[in-house]
């Protein structure tokens, strides 16, 4: 299954005055999750016990957090996310807009 300019298809599982969060679960043991981030909103800081992610930074800028390190994202950054790592991002004057993949198999 091909996906272009960035648009993962799948549907909106979240959405409200911060951001709208669409999944794609088309695979079998990865969901590959985006989110339009409204300016200066953030996502829900949290951790996953067990869990790896990877968030891909496509549109506007911001600020991530990985546990007490903070720093500023770019569109072309790429984000490894490590077991039971806290992450938040947080968006700047403008919609941030951001991929991630994570494994499917996770129990929220």
């Amino acid at each position: 299954m091909k996906i272009g300019n960035w648009d993962i298809g799948g549907k909106i599982v979240k959405q409200d005055d911060r951001y709208t969060v669409k999944d794609n679960t088309e695979l079998n043991n990865l969901i590959v999750s985006s989110t339009r981030l409204n300016p200066n909103k953030s996502t829900t800081g949290h951790k996953h016990e067990g869990q790896e992610e990877v968030y891909f930074f496509l549109n506007g800028t911001g600020k991530m957090e990985l546990d007490d390190d903070h720093f500023d994202v770019y569109p072309g950054d790429t984000v490894l996310i490590k077991d039971g790592v806290f992450h938040r991002v947080h968006a700047g004057d403008k919609e941030l807009y951001f991929v991630c993949v994570f494994d499917g198999r996770r129990k929220f």
